[in-house]
């Protein structure tokens, strides 16, 4: 076997996983977006989030369906197409959001799950010894793409100009030359690859079981976890969508570039929850990893409830700073569990099934645009976070690993 160089292939599948995470730099976006059009209600607006984090989870389907018929290289190149489309149309919006839920909501949504989807897969096989600490690097990156692409977009496209339809198709036209150039280095590890094991490092953890799609969707303890993912990932996106507005409502005299800032540390918390919690789960297993999460989750809330009620934006950002590291949780969590419990055979596809939590999850950041409409208060969304995740709390007592 020809030695390899895993770690350059890494390194690759990071930058295209930090552009892929662009779609969640949404809050910020929306901010621009929604001062061109002042007549768009808060639902309307966060139903583009929805569904692009809807698409995603269809496009890491479609990944783990098409993974033995089309190559890597082959699934980011389309990827950057899809960008490239999608960034060209939603620019085109006029006096109705359509054009603006098919360019970015549906077709960005389906071009950063085909990268999603694939990088993971990707780096599964290619680091079967660090399942949990490779995921959370790789979706440290996609975190960490919607803060600093946040912050760019905040720069070069603020409230009040229409320049956001130029940057976006500037997006678009970045990404597709970045994937395509990344492409090369999307290669499958060879039959016979094993990670180098040193006598310091323990030997590679063996998979609890080594089962099909329709065996593990069989397992009660799978569903479980999978009500469980979808709890936490609903509280995590009722915060990401509605961020701009709690921060907003709280800090009425704070500057939009600030506002912005504070948002970004959402996804940098994320991003750092993310490695955290992967590298927690390689270390201590999954339970402690699902407790130690959900209560700091529910600190960040009660801190966010604080800050609601009593006006203070320090609040908001020890707030979105707690949360957001505990929302990192569920990324490298589920690719860590399909992994250990049910095997690599079957990764893709079974990868794809738990990955469709975030599909039922995006209904949150609506519901939650929804309360705000009819409340006035974001303090309705941040109890609702709190609710789902005292759900999960419960239900996490029924995750099994399979013996």
């Amino acid at each position: 076997m020809k030695k390899v160089n895993r770690g350059l292939y890494a390194v690759i599948n990071l930058i295209v996983m930090i552009f892929a995470g662009m779609i969640y730099a949404w809050p910020v976006m929306a901010k621009s977006i929604g001062a061109t059009y002042p007549d768009w209600s808060a639902a309307q607006l966060s139903l583009t989030f929805t569904l692009a984090v809807a698409f995603v989870c269809v496009s890491v389907i479609v990944v783990g369906v098409m993974s033995k018929r089309i190559t890597p290289r082959g699934c980011i190149l389309i990827s950057g197409v899809l960008f490239l489309v999608g960034f060209l149309i939603a620019p085109m919006t006029g006096e109705s959001p359509f054009l603006l839920y098919l360019g970015f909501g549906i077709i960005c949504g389906l071009a950063s799950g085909v990268a999603y989807g694939t990088s993971m897969s990707l780096m599964s096989a290619w680091f079967p010894d660090k399942q949990g600490l490779i995921s959370g690097i790789l979706l440290m990156g996609f975190a960490a793409g919607a803060f600093v692409i946040g912050k760019v977009f905040a720069a070069v496209a603020p409230p009040g100009d229409e320049t956001w339809r130029m940057v976006f198709r500037l997006f678009g036209i970045l990404i597709c030359v970045i994937f395509i150039i990344c492409s090369f280095f999307y290669v499958r590890p060879g039959e016979d690859f094993k990670p180098v094991q040193t006598n310091r490092k323990k030997a590679v953890r063996e998979p609890a079981s080594e089962i099909t799609l329709s065996e593990m969707a069989r397992k009660p303890a799978f569903w479980m976890y999978y009500i469980w993912a979808v709890l936490l990932a609903g509280a995590g996106l009722i915060l990401v969508s509605q961020a701009g507005g709690i921060a907003s409502q709280v800090g009425t005299e704070i500057a939009a570039g600030t506002i912005a800032t504070v948002i970004g540390l959402i996804s940098i918390m994320n991003g750092v929850g993310r490695l955290f919690f992967g590298a927690l789960f390689d270390k201590k297993g999954f339970r402690l990893t699902l407790v130690l999460s959900m209560i700091i989750f529910i600190i960040g809330c009660i801190i966010l409830v604080m800050a609601l009620t009593q006006g203070t934006f320090l609040f908001v950002i020890l707030g979105y700073i707690i949360c957001g590291f505990a929302y990192g949780v569920v990324t490298p969590t589920n690719s860590a569990i399909v992994s250990d419990f049910y095997g690599r055979k079957n990764f893709a596809m079974n990868f794809a099934l738990v990955n469709t939590t975030m599909l039922v999850a995006s209904l949150s950041s609506t519901i939650a645009g929804r309360l705000y409409d009819v409340t006035g208060s974001f303090l309705s969304c941040v109890i609702m976070m709190i609710a789902f995740i005292i759900v999960g709390a419960v239900v996490s007592v029924a995750v099994r690993r399979p013996h």
